[in-house]
C-alpha cells in the first residue's frame, strides 16, 4: 500500500530536484498575461521573483543581450509554430548587478482545444561555465591546429634542407630521421609539461642519455625554455652530438662529451658543448646543413649567439641565449628516469640479420605497419600479421612467434593484454609508440621503446639484440 504524497509534497521534492540540477522555473500565463518568475529562477537570472505583466512576452526579453535580442525572439516564434516546445541560448543580463550570465530557456506550452496557448512553463539553466569550457576547448583546438601546422612547415624546410645537402638516399634517411627525432623528443617533453616549458637537462638527457654510455655528461641549474627555445636547443644538441658519434670525440672509446650551463644575470643561459679525448679536429671542409643550423638558425631561434671552435684537442661550442629563451617553471615537470630507449643514432655495424626469426607486428597505423612489415622481412623475418587492432593480434598469438614488436596504443585500446600474454610465455618484444612515457616502457614492462618517429633499422636491431639475449 503506497501513501498519497499528495501535491504540496510532490511540489516539494519537484523544488528540491530543480534546485540539485540548478535549474530555475517560470510560467507565463497567457490568459492573464503574466510572468510567474520563481525564487530559484530569481537566484539564477537577477530578476525579481513573483508575478509580473507578461506583455507579449517583451518583459523577459529587456534582460536579454541586445545583440541577442533577434536570434531569441526568432527562435522562439519559429519554436512554437512547428511545435510547442523551444530551447535557446542567449546572454542574460542580469538586472540587480549588471552581470552578463549565459542560460539555456528551454520550455513547453499547454493549448486549448482551439489550439489557442493557455500556459507556457519553462526551466532557465546558467550556462556560463559550460560556454567559458566551449570556448576554451574551441581555443585549444585554433592552437593545435596552429601547431600541427607550424610543425608540418618545419619538418618540410627540414626535409628539403637536409636533401639540398646530402649525397644519397641512404644518407637523407639517416640524416632526416635523426632531426625528426629530436624533434619529436623535445615535443614529448613540452607536451608533458602541457607546452609550458621544457628543462635543459631534459633535452640533454634526451639527446646524450642513449648514446655512448660514460662518455656524456651534462651538468647545470633547473632552467625551462619556452617550446620555440626548446625545439632548436634541441636539435642543437643532437647536431653536436650526431657529428660527435661520426667525427668527434664519440667515435673512440677515448673521448668524452661534457655539457655545461648556467643561469646569467641579466636573464637567459649560457651552454658550453665541450669535447675531449677524441681524434685530432680540424675545421670542415665542406659546410652542410648542420653547421647552418647551428651558427644561424638556432642564435635567432634563442635570440642570442653561437660560436664554433674547431680546436685541435676537440670541438668547444659556446652558446648564449636571450631572456626571451626561458619559461617560467611549469606547474607540471615531467620525471625523466633512465629507460630503455633506442634512439636514432648513427651506427658502424652491418646490416641486422633476423633470417628465420617469427616476429609478430601489432601497429594500427597501416604505413607504418607496412613499413615495418617490409623493413623486417627484408633483415629476414618471417612476419606474423601486421594485427591492427587488439582482437586481431589476440588471434596471433597462437602462432609460433620468436618477437613481437607493439604499438601501445590500438584505436584507442591498450596493448596491455597483449604484452601479458608474450611476458608469460617469454616472448620478447620491443614498444614502438608515440606515447611520451619518459618513466620507462608502457604498461611498466621491462622491454625496450622505440619512440616515434623512427627508423625501422632501428627496430629491426632492437629485435635481434633481444633474441641473442635468449
Amino acid at each position: 500500500m503506497t501513501r498519497d504524497l499528495g501535491d504540496s509534497s510532490s511540489r516539494e521534492r519537484l523544488g528540491l530536484a530543480l534546485q540539485v540540477a540548478g535549474l530555475g522555473e517560470f510560467q507565463w500565463d497567457y490568459d492573464r498575461d503574466v510572468f510567474i518568475v520563481s525564487p530559484r529562477m530569481a537566484a539564477i537570472t537577477g530578476i525579481p521573483a513573483g508575478e509580473r505583466p507578461a506583455r507579449g512576452g517583451a518583459a523577459l526579453d529587456e534582460y536579454v543581450h541586445p545583440d541577442d535580442v533577434e536570434a531569441f525572439r526568432a527562435s522562439r516564434a519559429a519554436d512554437l509554430a512547428a511545435s510547442n516546445s523551444f530551447s535557446t541560448v542567449f546572454r542574460n543580463i542580469r538586472p540587480d548587478d549588471g552581470r552578463t550570465i549565459w542560460v539555456r530557456v528551454s520550455a513547453s506550452i499547454e493549448r486549448d482545444a482551439d489550439g489557442s496557448p493557455k500556459v507556457l512553463m519553462g526551466i532557465v539553466q546558467d550556462v556560463s561555465e559550460l560556454r567559458r569550457e566551449d570556448e576554451r576547448r574551441h581555443h585549444l583546438m585554433a592552437e593545435l591546429d596552429h601547431r600541427v601546422k607550424n610543425v608540418l612547415a618545419a619538418v618540410q624546410a627540414l626535409a628539403q634542407q637536409t636533401a639540398k645537402r646530402t649525397t644519397s638516399l641512404d644518407a637523407f634517411l639517416t640524416t632526416f630521421s635523426g632531426r625528426l627525432k629530436s624533434m619529436a623528443s623535445a615535443n614529448e617533453l613540452l607536451t608533458a609539461a602541457r607546452w609550458r616549458g621544457a628543462a635543459i637537462d631534459h633535452l640533454a638527457s634526451a639527446e646524450l642519455g642513449a648514446i655512448a654510455p660514460g662518455q656524456t655528461r651534462w651538468e647545470g641549474p633547473e632552467l625551462f625554455l619556452t617550446p620555440r627555445a626548446a625545439n632548436a636547443l634541441s636539435l642543437a644538441l643532437h647536431e653536436l652530438a650526431t657529428n660527435a658519434v661520426k667525427f668527434g670525440a664519440l667515435s673512440v672509446e677515448t673521448g668524452h662529451v661534457d655539457v655545461r650551463w648556467t643561469a646569467k644575470r641579466s636573464g637567459g643561459f649560457e651552454l658550453t658543448w665541450t669535447e675531449s679525448g677524441g681524434p685530432t679536429v680540424s675545421a670542415p671542409v665542406r659546410r652542410g646543413f648542420g653547421s647552418t643550423l647551428l651558427e644561424q638558425v638556432t642564435p635567432r631561434e634563442l635570440n642570442g649567439d653561437v660560436k664554433v671552435d674547431y680546436r685541435p684537442a676537440g670541438v668547444t661550442v659556446s652558446l648564449t641565449a636571450g631572456p626571451q629563451a626561458v619559461a617560467e617553471r611549469p606547474d607540471v615537470v615531467p620525471e625523466v628516469t633512465a629507460s630503455r630507449v633506442t634512439e636514432t643514432v648513427p651506427t658502424s655495424r652491418g646490416p641486422t640479420s633476423l633470417k628465420g626469426a617469427r616476429v609478430l607486428i601489432v601497429e594500427d597505423a597501416v604505413l607504418l605497419a607496412l613499413e615495418l612489415e617490409t623493413g623486417l622481412s627484408d633483415a629476414g623475418a618471417e612476419v606474423v600479421g601486421p594485427a591492427y587492432e587488439l582482437e586481431e593480434a589476440m588471434a596471433l598469438l597462437d602462432r609460433p612467434i620468436d618477437a613481437a614488436v607493439l604499438d601501445a596504443n590500438l584505436n584507442g585500446h591498450s596493448v596491455t593484454p597483449v604484452a601479458e600474454v608474450l611476458f608469460q610465455r617469454k616472448i620478447p618484444f620491443v614498444f614502438a609508440t608515440g606515447y611520451g612515457e619518459t618513466g620507462g616502457a608502457p604498461g611498466g614492462f621491462d622491454a625496450p621503446v622505440i619512440r616515434k618517429p623512427y627508423d625501422v633499422t632501428q627496430v629491426a636491431a632492437a629485435v635481434a639484440e633481444l633474441l641473442a639475449e635468449r
